[in-house]
């Protein structure tokens, strides 16, 4: 099983539960329509990574995202994570009205950084920053999801047990695009003005 970082402990989601289409900017960059009911899709514990890749036999893009972590069915913890796509095939699956799973649930395409306790934090507030090589590609937030992260929260509890340490993925804003050998990625959790995570990744 692959570990996450929750404070000073490793942690084994049993999965991770991703939402899509939950920012409007994002939703038009990529010709999607609005969606009536929240999308989800998941990726196994198989899907997690130490090492961001920018290749798994088509070009790897990057997606951004505000993250939780489950304890007690509640969110206890929150970080920063990459949901890495194969852009051109899930366009083909779409187009047949295909499954995502191929372009999205592959080995290594979710990576994380560590998990910080939530308790005194204001989840409203929670935003993301993606710089690459130094230059901001992607900026987001609560403020700006269609679904919050409590409406995630009670939907998914609606049709599915979460697991302590199990992920929810909240959706990515507006600036994907492919990853490269050789790019640096530095990302930023903020709530306000305040940096409470700051990770680096290193393509490979």
């Amino acid at each position: 099983m692959n570990a996450v970082r929750y404070e000073q402990q490793l942690v084994y989601p049993s999965k991770i539960l991703c939402v899509g289409r939950n920012y409007v900017e994002h939703i038009k960059e990529l010709n999607n329509s609005l969606p009536e009911q929240m999308v989800v899709f998941n990726k196994p514990n198989s899907s997690i990574a130490k090492q961001l890749h920018a290749y798994h036999q088509e070009t790897l893009h990057y997606e951004a995202e505000i993250c939780f972590l489950i304890r007690n069915g509640e969110y206890a913890g929150v970080g920063l994570g990459l949901d890495l796509t194969k852009r051109a095939l899930q366009s083909q699956l779409k187009q047949k009205q295909l499954p995502w799973e191929r372009a999205k649930a592959f080995d290594g395409s979710a990576v994380f950084s560590r998990f910080i306790d939530l308790t005194g934090i204001d989840v409203s507030a929670l935003q993301l920053e993606l710089y690459i090589n130094c230059v901001r590609v992607q900026c987001g937030g609560v403020a700006q999801m269609i679904f919050s992260p409590a409406q995630i929260l009670s939907d998914l509890q609606s049709y599915t047990t979460l697991l302590d340490n199990d992920v929810v993925m909240t959706g990515t804003p507006q600036g994907v695009g492919e990853v490269h050998r050789g790019d640096v990625f530095l990302g930023r959790l903020k709530c306000a003005d305040q940096t409470l995570i700051e990770v680096e990744w290193l393509a490979e």
